[in-house]
């Protein structure tokens, strides 16, 4: 039996109030906490509170942890770096490092040619660095982005410029950069357009691209590129139906457009593929990528088909992009999902919970919805299946019960829970968190009933 979830105090405990006291005076809280977590560790898929509880993680620190929590391999390979080399500005200078990893992640970045990639230090400047080449690509003739709504790129200015997932990350910034074009993202469950499946809201998205952006705003030519998350994050959890990325794709051709996809939270291996796009058999032009590529320390990359990764020297670089300690991290990833076949257990262990989740939404008609590719799955709540309207409340108990009896999960969208653990967690540990959340969903849904 497993030892886990395992609540010693009831938490938040003594040290953890302490703790988010001193916090609270020593930080800017421009961020919302989810519950009263204060972590001191974990291993693998379990973390633990600095009043010893231990709880499954299935957040793995923001879709960060995807080989799970102080992996051996992961330490030991930072550890010997550090012994070696901690800096020395790859935009300056040259070390071995950032070339031998950089082979091993031009490997499993979804181009079939040549590639080349460009390394920063988190998902927003990744964002950052895409636009620019982007624009930079066409010589300046073509200004436009367009983006989708629903989506989160980032926190700087040019990723909150594409960002429309919630008011509040964008009020009171403005002016934003300027050629930002927002579009509907398909959203089955919600499409705004009048449509009776997912297929054909994905081509009335394409069909409002086509038919009320290019013929009425903008003219295509002046259209750098598409920004897209492959399946939404911060919106939702969001999977466009199976004709959508395919048709954005011949769109783009059509008009020679750029297409840049955000796998920043969907990559490295998250969805049982090392890129979400895969799953369509789409090949992009320019891959943003971080959160799980090294294990929690901070990388970011960008990869791009190689004619288009051309930028004039000093136009674009990042200080600390590519420090060798991260790149190990990075190399240790790689390795790990292959000689763990992790790819193999998200989608095995993902199936598994999308199936007993969906089986649950048979039973309570207040899960609207259950999707996801595997171990990105979102449960989105509702009052009423008829309405739809979203179940805010309901979302938030059921967020923090499970807080409280061990299992760590954070929401999505406006009322959609979110499973994001390591891709090392075990069936068992999946099992055993699916127990408890599973009640507690019961327990606040048919309380509500």
């Amino acid at each position: 039996m497993l030892d886990v979830p395992f609540i010693r105090v009831e938490p938040p405990g003594p040290k953890a109030r302490e703790i988010i006291e001193r916090d609270h005076d020593v930080l800017m809280q421009s961020f919302v906490r989810w519950y009263p977590l204060v972590v001191k560790t974990g291993r693998g898929a379990i973390v633990e509170d600095v009043d010893g509880n231990r709880y499954i993680d299935l957040n793995a620190g923001l879709a960060v942890l995807n080989v799970g929590h102080l992996h051996p391999k992961v330490v030991k390979a930072v550890e010997e770096q550090a012994k070696q080399l901690l800096h020395y500005s790859l935009t300056d200078f040259y070390y071995e490092i950032a070339v031998r990893v950089g082979e091993k992640i031009k490997s499993i970045m979804p181009f079939t040619g040549d590639s080349k990639l460009f390394y920063g230090n988190s998902g927003a400047e990744t964002i950052e660095g895409s636009i620019k080449i982007a624009r930079s690509f066409f010589g300046g003739a073509r200004q436009y982005i367009i983006g989708f709504l629903g989506a989160f790129h980032g926190r700087t200015m040019g990723a909150v410029s594409i960002t429309a997932s919630k008011p509040v990350q964008r009020k009171g910034f403005a002016p934003l950069v300027p050629g930002v074009i927002h579009v509907p993202y398909p959203y089955s469950y919600r499409c705004p357009f009048q449509v009776e499946t997912p297929e054909e809201c994905g081509e009335a998205v394409l069909g409002y691209i086509e038919e009320w952006i290019f013929s009425k705003l903008v003219d295509p030519t002046e259209v750098a590129a598409f920004i897209i998350e492959p399946i939404q994050g911060e919106g939702g959890y969001i999977v466009p139906p199976d004709n959508f990325l395919p048709g954005l794709r011949r769109l783009a051709d059509k008009h020679g457009i750029l297409l840049i996809v955000d796998e920043v939270q969907s990559g490295v291996g998250r969805t049982g593929r090392w890129y979400a796009i895969e799953h369509w058999s789409v090949e992009p032009d320019i891959v943003a990528s971080a959160k799980g590529i090294a294990s929690g320390l901070p990388l970011g990359v960008i990869g791009g088909k190689a004619h288009i990764m051309k930028m004039p020297p000093g136009s674009h670089a990042s200080t600390f992009g590519g420090n060798p300690v991260s790149l190990a991290a990075a190399e240790a990833v790689i390795e790990i999902i292959k000689e763990e076949k992790l790819l193999e257990n998200a989608e095995k262990v993902g199936n598994y919970a999308l199936e007993r989740l969906k089986d649950l939404s048979d039973e309570i008609p207040q899960i609207g919805d259950v999707r996801g590719k595997g171990l990105m799955i979102g449960v989105e709540i509702v009052k009423d299946p008829d309405s739809k309207v979203p179940a805010r409340e309901e979302v938030g108990n059921i967020i923090r019960k499970s807080f409280k009896r061990g299992v760590l999960v954070i929401g999505a969208g406006v009322s959609t829970i979110r499973l994001s653990p390591p891709l090392v967690i075990t069936m068992e540990e999946m099992e055993k968190a699916l127990d408890i959340l599973e009640g507690i969903i019961r327990e606040e849904l048919k309380r509500r009933s």
